[in-house]
């Protein structure tokens, strides 16, 4: 899960990951396109999500299409984001009924 907390800590690959969430299957070429840096630098992002396995590639002839795989987000979500979203709105609804308790006093 780390690799995936590095490779989402930069702002160039999640932009990346937001293209590939809007139009999946872009090639190297329609990603540089969209972004102000190097086509190596493009690389070495998709690399990085690569080894994270946040997108998955299909190499085609010469094209390498590049899909986003949701699945390690999803687990951060499920094993984190959840969690704490739980431990809130347990404790608003504890608030609440003490209010509305306090309030029929």
């Amino acid at each position: 899960m780390s690799d995936v907390f590095k490779a989402l800590a930069d702002p160039n690959r999640r932009h990346l990951l937001d293209m590939l969430r809007i139009e999946d299957g872009l090639t190297l070429n329609h990603l540089c396109e969209q972004l102000k840096m190097s086509r190596q630098a493009v690389s070495k992002h998709l690399a990085i999500l690569e080894s994270a396995n946040l997108i998955n590639c299909i190499q085609d002839g010469r094209h390498k299409h590049h899909f986003l795989n949701a699945t390690p987000i999803l687990e951060i979500v499920n094993r984190w984001v959840n969690q704490f979203s739980h431990h809130q709105a347990s404790s608003l609804i504890a608030l609440k009924q003490e209010l509305e308790n306090n309030h029929e006093q």
